[in-house]
This record gives structure tokens, sequence and C-alpha cells, in this order.
């Protein structure tokens, strides 16, 4: 992972994260996802008062990538303003899944402290797309 590239994600998904619209939670998440040429996507949660329509930034940030014709991923930050960072739900990992077996998840909080995890780690006995073909 290139740390100039992970300090400039960061930076992104902390920013991003000041356009969640979270008016029932009021927890703000922030994601911005690398691809393997360098281009990032960002995403922030966007909530609904049928909480299931809730929208996490993770697959915000995915969607939009995948919507402009990317699917070759590096890496995802995650921003969160909790000690120690947040950690994404098990929607967003089995999506994350879908486009990445072997993606690194960064999770981080407003201060800078960082949790690099595999998502093999997050999601271990995971299945995708080649399970099902």
């Amino acid at each position: 992972m290139n740390e100039k590239l992970l300090k400039k994600a960061f930076e992104y998904a902390k920013e991003i994260r000041n356009n969640a619209y979270a008016p029932y939670s009021h927890f703000l998440v922030g994601a911005a996802l690398v691809t393997k040429d360098g281009k990032i996507f960002t995403g922030c949660n966007i909530e609904n008062a049928s909480f299931g329509l809730t929208v996490c930034a993770e697959r915000v940030a995915i969607f939009k990538a995948v919507s402009e014709g990317e699917r070759d991923f590096d890496f995802l930050v995650v921003v969160t303003d909790t000690n120690p960072p947040a950690s994404p739900c098990g929607a967003c990992r089995q999506v994350i899944r879908e486009f990445g077996k072997d993606m690194e998840v960064v999770v981080a909080n407003l201060k800078g402290d960082m949790i690099k995890k595999s998502l093999s780690e997050l999601l271990p006995d995971s299945f995708g797309p080649e399970d099902l073909i």
C-alpha cells in the first residue's frame, strides 16, 4: 500500500464524512476507495427514516466506482469519530468481498489512528462471485 496514497485517501474520507446524512444516529462515516491505478472514489453514509434503506459510506464509494466502470480496487479507507476506529458492518464486508477478495481495509478515526486489515481477516470463510459460477 502506497503511504502517500493512503494519506490522501484518509483526507478524502475525513472530508466527505462531513457530507453524511445521519439525522437519526448522528454517526457520520466517510469512505475513500482507491483503485489499482490510483483513482479515489468517496462515499458517506446516507440514512433513511425507513432504517433498512440506509446505505453505508463504504457501499456508496464502491457503488460510485462500479457505476463509473471501475472494478479493480486496491484498498478502502473508512473514517469515523470513534476510539478505536469502527469496522465495516457485515453487509459492507460482503459488498467489499464481491469486488476484492484480497482488498485491504483501513479503519481510521479523526485523530488519524489507523488499523489495517485484510478482507479475509474481516470476513473469514467468505464466498464471492467465483463460488457461484
